[in-house]
């Protein structure tokens, strides 16, 4: 038996099949930081279709997570879609860097009582080192971007620029300093955003309290009743027992029915549809002797419970009638939104407003019975103090969803204080409201996914208006200057603003702190005050499309200061998407985006939240060091993006699978080209084999479908079509026929050359498909592709280089899909074969296909060829009618379709592996088939037409 091997064109390639992520990819963003690929690709991109994709900046606090590394795996593939397919798209990431978290942080670490600029200077450095951390993460994960000079909120020039942001908005009217219950956390000693207010389950005091008439012929009135036959009180239902000190009125639903009834020693005013349960709550029987609507019992005054004053009724449109309550509500005006509109629709003025909780949670020390006492502690001994005075009429422990700070996991209260606010329905220039200009916004804005719109519209048409200001020493200074007598602004507040953003600029927002007055105000420095009040931080974040996105800023462009998307996790519809929309509204009329695309969170495979108590946490750095960034990339590409991401080792493990069936088909690829040089080899379209134009046209339509899928951000569409194209038309299909052409015909043979051209051209396609995705891996198949190379695959555009199939064409499309429905059919067939041990492999085989005459007429066109599209030795077709005689025919999922497979008597060639009749009848080549002595260097070579 003669060695032929040395005459086969068998795969060679360096590309190697395992990828080393861990090890490969670290070696890789050496080489892009070398080649300082990503300002060369700016450079090459200048002039082109400008698409901005502007960073929702993280938070400059502790190591990146999950989520992180999501959000910005997202924004990277994006981001290098648009590269791809030929737009300008710079990424400039960005950092939050003022607020609480840091502060707290400092204060934990060097203690509480540091001197204001000192904090502030290590607040500055310690944010300075989170991101010096966070951004190797990044950069780890493959995220390309402006890394060098990424933005930051805490920059002098951004932290100048959010002062004049707000001086936009004061002088356009939208910013006021009023009174008004905001959410506050005593832990913070400031208001909170509503974006930094979560829900957890707390115990509560659930509380009936009864307050005694004082209009009594008023209320008998009320019911149509000459006079009250004996005493009376009204009846209220709280969870908040700590509120009572500071009841200044009672509401009722003007539409509900309310019931005096006789409970024996008093009468009891309660809704009537509540009668019932709220008498068994109090272990009480009682008859109603008359009813009324809650309209007639207006300005009806009764007594507090235990302070000598009044309590009216005021009419109120959100009390409600829930079993557990009694219909009537007791107002705090000071400590509940709806009881501080209330009491304010009914003329009650500010300084009437009672508010004896301090910013630490505790009663001011002159506060009757409870003064210098905590609220949460005070519970228990206001509830004594009703009881004492026959005011409580039930009490039990419930459990219920309440306020949380986000960041001390402690319980917030609505607290009134003197904070500065952006007015929702003040009207600007065009008469129009920032509430009805923001919901115009978001009607003209592109969701991603859509009911992200409906979500965002129903935050803005409700949100009260929004307080900017916090009492903290870590954030931008609201640089305002109050009249001390009257505490009016002063007068030329815009233009010192600006003064102030010069210093800011200058020297950051120290330069406030320390100024004095005088320094601007001259000789009116004694009659004002300065505010040392610092903005939120979503207002930072939320005006970087104003001094980040413009022209005037190192990183900014034409576009100005609306971006074409904002990409965040669904949390940000009430907080950066939420302040971004009302500060571009604002300032510019406009959002300052053109579409939203959110993600949702990520949860372990049973759907929980991660956590460390829980040992469900995935960490991006250990599946970086374990399996490789592309390995997390693949997986966000994978996920639907729009719900709940599942994440956890196995999920990963399953991820890793497909992509080595990924990079084990581009290994293929590459090692079929072994030889090939395009500039000589390349065969043009039209001459080549009728399969291989198929296998190019058909990655030219994936490629249209990868396109449309990258611009509508449809990343599992892409995931799946490239992972279906590599399982089903080249791993189950194309690469399976074409093996046995691409060995054993010559080596620069018409057949040899058309499957390799197609080959380079679908791994061509295929390096840049994946390099948004699989960034990393992308390269490494880039750089093994033989012919002339760019210096990376993402400085290149989509390969421009497959051709097309004309609608019309013999072996067309459809043809092509109808053989391979035969061939899958055919497969199980063959693998029953050899279950059965009728076979021991595919080419062991000879098959008969009984076909309908449209099926003959559709496998005749490939003559001999169909056995190699089988890859069987034999293909006979028959009439569809003979298989129903036919030993061994087997009916098939496909009509018209029998297949009887038989093993071949024939003697298999030692250089294809095919069993055929002339093995052995040709002198010299005792092992071979003729067309493989044909095939052999000396000879004339086989001619192969379509598979």
């Amino acid at each position: 038996m003669s060695d032929y091997k040395h005459t086969l064109n068998l795969p060679e390639t360096d590309f190697p099949m395992r990828g080393m992520l861990p090890k490969r990819e670290p070696e890789r963003l050496a080489e892009w930081q070398e080649k300082n690929l990503y300002h060369r690709l700016r450079k090459e991109r200048q002039g082109r279709p400008l698409f901005v994709l502007h960073d929702g900046p993280p938070y400059a606090n502790g190591s990146i997570h999950i989520g992180h590394a999501v959000n910005k795996i997202l924004k990277d593939i994006i981001v290098k879609s648009k590269n791809l397919a030929g737009f300008d798209a710079p990424y400039v990431p960005g950092w939050d860097c003022h607020g609480l978290p840091i502060e707290h942080k400092v204060e934990v670490t060097h203690g509480k009582h540091l001197e204001a600029e000192r904090a502030r200077e290590l607040c500055r450095e310690y944010a300075g080192e989170q991101i010096q951390g966070q951004m190797s993460d990044f950069v780890r994960l493959g995220v390309m971007g402006d890394w060098e000079n990424p933005y930051r909120s805490m920059d002098y020039a951004n932290e100048a620029g959010e002062i004049r942001a707000l001086a936009e908005m004061v002088e356009a009217g939208y910013v006021f300093k009023g009174l008004k219950p905001v959410n506050w956390c005593f832990d913070c000693g400031s208001a909170l955003a509503e974006a930094e207010v979560e829900y957890a389950d707390k115990q509560s005091d659930a509380i009936d309290v009864a307050f005694p008439v004082e209009d009594a012929d008023r209320l008998a009135a009320a019911f149509g009743l000459e006079a009250l036959p004996k005493p009376a009180a009204i009846v209220i239902w709280t969870t908040t027992p700590w509120t009572v000190p500071a009841n200044q009125a009672l509401n009722v639903h003007p539409e509900f029915t309310y019931a005096l009834v006789d409970t024996g020693e008093r009468l009891l005013l309660l809704a009537e549809e509540l009668v019932e349960s709220c008498l068994e709550r109090f272990a009480l029987q009682g008859e109603v002797i008359a009813t009324a609507r809650g309209e007639a019992l207006e300005h009806v005054n009764f007594r507090h419970p235990f302070y000598d004053r009044l309590s009216p009724v005021y009419l109120a449109d959100y009390v409600e009638s829930e079993v557990g309550s009694t219909g009537i509500v007791h107002s705090a005006p000071s400590y509940g939104v709806d009881d501080f509109n209330t009491c304010r629709a009914y003329g009650m003025s500010f300084d009437d407003m009672l508010n004896p909780v301090q910013g630490n949670g505790v009663y001011v020390d002159d506060l009757p019975f409870f003064g210098g006492q905590l609220i949460w502690k005070a519970n228990p001994q206001i509830v004594e103090k009703l009881a004492e005075v026959g005011a409580l009429m039930a009490h039990k422990r419930i459990t219920h969803s309440y306020m949380h700070c986000w960041r001390h996991k402690t319980p917030v209260i609505y607290r009134a204080t003197a904070q500065w606010f952006v007015g929702m329905d003040v009207k600007g220039k065009d008469g129009k409201t920032l509430r009805e200009r923001a919901l115009e916004g978001i009607e003209a804005t592109r969701f991603t996914p859509a009911w992200g719109q409906a979500r965002l519209h129903s935050m803005i048409a409700n949100r009260p208006d929004w307080c900017i200001s916090r009492q903290r020493n870590w954030g931008v200074p609201i640089p305002f200057f109050l009249h001390k007598a009257t505490g009016e602004l002063h007068p030329r507040t815009v233009e010192l603003m600006e003064e102030a953003a010069q210093r800011v600029e200058k020297e950051g927002i120290d330069a406030w702190f320390r100024l004095d007055p005088a320094e601007l105000l001259g000789e009116e420095a004694a009659d004002y005050e300065k505010v040392t009040d610092t903005l939120d931080v979503w207002f930072d974040s939320g005006t970087t499309h104003r001094h980040v996105l413009r022209g005037s800023h190192p990183h900014g462009h034409e576009a100005g200061p609306r971006a074409d998307l904002y990409l965040e996790g669904s949390d940000q519809h009430r907080g950066w998407f939420h302040s971004s929309l009302l500060t571009g509204c604002a300032i510019d009329g406009h959002p300052p985006y053109r579409g939203l695309l959110t993600h949702g969170f990520t949860v372990d495979a049973q759907g929980r939240k991660m956590s460390k108590s829980m040992g469900n946490v995935v960490a991006p750095q250990e599946v970086m060091d374990k399996l490789g960034a592309d390995i997390l990339r693949l997986w966000v590409a994978s996920t639907d993006y729009g719900n709940e991401m599942a994440v956890s080792d196995e999920i990963l493990k399953r991820t890793a699978d497909v992509y080595r069936r990924i990079r084990n088909t581009a290994r293929f690829l590459l090692a079929n080209l072994n030889g090939f040089e395009p500039s000589r080899d390349a065969v043009a379209f039209g001459e080549m084999l009728a399969l291989d134009q198929w296998v190019v046209d058909r990655a030219a339509q994936l490629q249209a479908r990868i396109e449309t899928a990258y611009q509508e951000y449809r990343f599992l569409d892409v995931y799946q079509q490239v992972h279906g194209f590599c399982a089903r038309e080249l791993g189950g299909f194309y690469l399976d026929v074409i093996k046995d052409r691409q060995y054993t015909t010559q080596t620069d043979s018409l057949a040899r050359r058309s499957a390799q051209t197609a080959l380079y051209q679908v791994v061509e396609a295929l390096s840049r498909w994946i390099a948004p995705i699989l960034s990393f891996t992308a390269e490494e198949i880039f750089d093994h592709i033989p012919g002339e190379r760019g210096d990376s695959v993402l400085l290149e555009e989509y390969y421009q280089g497959l051709g097309t199939l004309d609608d019309g064409a013999e072996m067309g499309r459809d043809f092509w899909e109808q053989v391979l429905e035969v061939k899958q059919a055919v497969n199980k067939c063959l693998e029953d074969a050899r279950n059965a041990k009728t076979i021991k492999g595919s080419l062991a085989a000879e098959v008969t296909l009984y076909v309908d005459d449209a099926l003959h007429a559709t496998l005749a066109k490939l003559g001999d060829e169909l056995r190699f599209v089988m890859l069987t030795s034999e293909v006979t077709l028959k009439p569809l009618a003979d298989g129903e005689q036919a030993e061994g025919a087997e009916a098939t999922e496909l009509a018209g379709l029998k297949v009887a497979v038989a093993a071949s008597a024939h003697r298999k060639c030692e250089r294809c592996w095919h069993h055929r009749e002339d093995v052995g009848q040709h002198e010299g080549h005792d092992d071979l088939c003729g067309r493989c002595v044909s095939n052999l260097p000396e000879g004339p070579g086989e001619t192969r037409l379509y598979a």
